[in-house]
């Protein structure tokens, strides 16, 4: 008995004696895990298109080469592109290296019926200019080609719901005698010829669907 009370005296100064290291090694890691909660979020990411690998100029871009990476706000390009549907199937101005944040300079712009499978572009002079002046890329028109002797038969529609492909800007040294203002619309490839004849032969005025 004797020499179990002196093996607890023993244990009770040891652990006495470690109180004060324990206690400050329990402070610390409170004083850390309080830190590491109270630290500051990560910083903010914007999500941008790169290249995937090196691209040489003249390529035609595929969802194998592009990648999505993250970029400091301030880091991003004027022009990022951050969508797939802005890239893939067009054409680079220049090479692209690994990792390079592509912009809209690097790339040729969109074909005009780029999302419009089994269309053709067909130009067309509308009458009223201030009617063009009033469409945007991608609105959807009926174009109608009325008799220009102003007869009572109904304009018939030549093309329906066509999409807008590009809205030309006039020429500053367009002849006096032009009229209307130019449109390109995007219409079925049988209907092309219809179209075309109507644009000499008839006022043609467009009707907005969407």
């Amino acid at each position: 008995m004797p020499r179990f009370r002196s093996s607890l005296r023993r244990l009770r100064r040891s652990v006495l004696a470690r109180r004060r290291p324990l206690a400050a090694l329990l402070a610390a890691l409170a004083v850390a895990a309080a830190l590491r909660g109270q630290a500051a979020p990560p910083p903010p990411r914007t999500a941008v298109l790169t290249a995937a690998h090196d691209v040489a100029a003249g390529a035609v871009l595929g969802a194998g080469d592009l990648r999505r990476a993250g970029f400091a706000p301030s880091d991003v390009p004027s022009g990022a592109l951050r969508s797939a549907g802005d890239a893939v199937g067009r054409t680079t101005t220049v090479p692209l290296r690994a990792g390079e944040p592509l912009t809209d300079a690097r790339l040729l712009a969109a074909p005009l019926l780029h999302g419009y499978p089994g269309l053709v572009a067909v130009p067309v002079r509308v009458g009223d200019a201030g009617v063009v002046r009033l469409l945007r890329v991608g609105d959807r028109v009926d174009l109608l080609a009325a008799d220009p002797q102003g007869g009572s038969r109904a304009a018939p529609v030549v093309a329906d719901a066509a999409p807008v492909l590009a809205i030309p800007r006039p020429a500053e040294d367009a002849p006096g005698l032009t009229t209307g203002a130019l449109v390109v619309l995007g219409v079925p490839e049988q209907a092309a010829g219809t179209v075309a004849q109507a644009g000499v032969s008839s006022f043609l005025s467009v009707v907005l669907t969407r």
